[in-house]
C-alpha cells in the first residue's frame, strides 16, 4: 500500500467505537497508560454498538419460542430475526441452516457429532484445537502443513484421490491462520473437495471479523465461527450450512426446545420427535442475547464496509511488518511468505528473548497487550518454529514440558477497533526491549511471567 493509499485508509475509516477503549492500565515503572489490546485473535472488544443494542433490549427481555406474553413473542422475533440477519451476513443458501452455538469450537464439535456413519475427516495439523480435535471419533486424516497455498491444495487433492470414493467425507480449513493470519485457498481447496465427492467446513474465527465471507462464492458447506472475535461479547457462535447431516443426526443436546412431540410407550419408555429446524441442535433455553449481539455486529461490519475496513486493516499490518522488519532479532513466523496476504495477526520471536518475558514487558512496561504461547495451535507453532526454538529466558514457559527447551511465541493481533497509536507504540516498545532490555525484573508465578514487586 503507498503511503497515499494508507493516508487514505486512515481518513476514510476510523477505528469502530470500541468498549474498553479509554481504560487506563498503570505501569510498573510508574504512572497510567490507556490500554492498547492488541489481542483480537483471542477475543475482540466488543463494539459499542453491539453493547448498546444490547443495553436498549435487555428491559424488554423475555422466554424464547414458548411464551404468549408481549415480551416472550418480541424475544423469539428478535432471535429468529438474529437468525435471518447472520445467514445474509454470511451469504447463506436458501436451504441452509443457522444454527446458535456457545463458540468456534462447539460448532464444530456439533458437526463432528453430525458426521454421518464412516465418515472420513481431512484436517491441516496447521488448523486452530478447535477445529483439529473435534474428529477425533471419525477417521480422521492428519496432513502435513502446506509451504504454499498450492501446496495446500495439492496435498488435499493427493489425500482426496486416495479415500473410499463410496463413502462420506468432510474437509475442515481455516480461512485464516489464528497464528500468522495468513489467508487460506478457501475456494480452491472446497472445488477440490467437492470434485472427489467430500464436503467441507470452513473456520472462519479469525476470517469473518476481517473479510467479508460468502458461503456461496466460497462454495463452502458449512461455515463456523465465534461472537467474541466478531466484536459481540463471550458464549455465542454460529455453525451455518446445509441442512441434510444435521437433519439426521441426533440432537447435539437432548431437552426442551429441540424436541416436537413426547410420548409414553406402553412399555413404560418415551419415543421422541424431534425438530428438523435448527431447533433441533438448540435444546434448553436459547442464548437469545447472544444471538443478537451476533446479529448486531453484522450488521455494523456490513454497514461499515468490509472494502474499507479492509483497507485501514493493511494499513495497520504494514505499520507493524515494516515496524518489525527494522529490528533484525525479529523473526516474524510464516507458512506461505512475506507477500501472503492476511488479516491483521502477526506472530514473531525475539532472538535472546523468552516470549513470555518479553510479552510480559510488553504489558508491566507499555501498557500493551499481547498473547504469548502457542496459541492453541501447538503443531503449526511448533512446525513453525522448528529446529531454531528460543532458548530458555528468564522466565520459563508454561507450554514447555520437562526437560523441553522454551518454544513459544509472540502474537500481536489488531482489527476495526484499533487505533494507529496502538500500533505505533507496539512497534516502539518492542525496538525499545529489543534495544535497551527490560527496565524491571520478572520472575515465574504459577505458569506466568510477571514483574517481581
Amino acid at each position: 500500500m503507498s503511503v497515499s493509499t494508507a493516508a487514505a485508509a486512515q481518513s476514510v475509516c476510523a477505528p469502530l467505537p470500541v468498549l474498553g477503549r479509554d481504560v487506563t492500565v498503570p505501569l510498573v515503572t510508574g504512572g497510567e497508560v490507556t490500554y492498547a489490546a492488541l489481542d483480537y485473535a483471542a477475543s475482540a472488544p466488543a463494539l459499542q454498538r453491539v453493547w448498546d443494542d444490547v443495553a436498549a433490549y435487555a428491559p424488554y427481555y423475555g422466554s424464547v419460542h414458548r411464551g404468549a406474553g408481549y415480551l416472550s413473542q418480541l424475544s423469539t422475533d428478535l432471535f429468529e430475526n438474529a437468525r435471518r440477519t447472520v445467514a445474509e451476513f454470511l451469504d447463506c443458501r436458501a436451504d441452509d441452516q443457522v444454527v446458535f452455538t456457545r463458540s468456534t469450537t462447539d460448532s464444530l464439535n456439533l458437526l463432528a457429532a453430525a458426521l454421518p456413519a464412516g465418515c472420513q475427516v481431512f484436517v491441516f495439523e496447521t488448523e486452530h484445537h478447535a477445529s483439529l480435535l473435534p474428529w477425533q471419533d471419525a477417521r480422521v486424516s492428519y496432513l502435513d502443513a502446506p509451504r504454499t497455498p498450492q501446496q495446500a491444495v495439492q496435498t488435499l487433492e493427493r489425500a482426496l484421490a486416495d479415500r473410499d470414493p463410496h463413502g462420506p467425507a468432510l474437509v475442515c480449513v481455516t480461512g485464516a491462520s489464528n497464528v500468522t493470519g495468513e489467508l487460506w485457498p478457501v475456494r480452491e481447496l472446497a472445488a477440490a473437495a467437492h470434485a472427489h465427492g467430500a464436503r467441507i467446513v470452513l473456520d472462519a474465527a479469525q476470517l469473518a471479523p476481517h473479510h467479508p465471507v460468502s458461503v456461496q462464492d466460497l462454495d463452502v458447506d458449512w461455515v463456523a465461527f465465534s461472537g467474541h472475535k466478531l466484536y459481540a461479547p463471550f458464549g455465542s457462535g454460529v455453525l451455518a450450512g446445509r441442512a441434510d447431516w444435521l437433519r439426521a443426526a441426533e440432537p447435539y443436546l437432548a431437552g426442551g426446545g429441540a424436541s416436537r412431540k413426547v410420548t409414553r410407550r406402553a412399555d413404560g419408555g418415551v419415543d421422541v420427535e424431534w425438530h428438523e429446524s435448527a431447533a433441533r441442535h438448540e435444546a434448553g433455553s436459547p442464548n437469545v442475547i447472544g444471538a443478537y449481539a451476533v446479529a448486531s455486529a453484522c450488521k455494523a461490519l456490513t454497514e461499515a464496509g468490509f472494502d474499507t475496513l479492509v483497507a485501514r486493516e493493511r494499513h495497520l499490518i504494514d505499520t507493524v511488518r515494516a515496524g518489525l522488519a527494522e529490528v533484525p532479532e525479529v523473526r516474524v513466523l510464516s507458512l506461505f511468505g512475506d507477500d501472503a496476504p492476511r488479516v491483521g495477526v502477526i506472530s514473531f520471536v525475539v532472538d535472546g528473548w523468552n516470549s513470555s518475558h518479553f510479552a510480559a514487558a510488553l504489558s508491566a512496561e507499555y501498557g500493551i497487550g499481547v498473547r504469548d504461547g502457542l496459541f492453541c495451535a501447538h503443531p503449526l507453532v511448533r512446525t513453525l518454529l522448528g529446529s531454531d526454538p528460543q532458548s530458555q529466558g528468564e522466565c520459563g514457559a508454561p507450554e514447555a514440558a520437562p526437560g523441553e527447551k522454551s518454544l513459544n511465541a509472540i502474537r500481536v493481533s489488531f482489527g476495526a477497533g484499533t487505533p494507529d497509536e496502538h500500533v505505533e507504540r507496539f512497534v516502539k516498545a518492542v525496538k525499545e526491549l529489543v534495544r535497551r532490555g527490560a527496565k524491571w525484573q520478572y520472575r515465574t508465578e504459577e505458569g506466568r511471567c510477571v514483574p517481581v514487586v
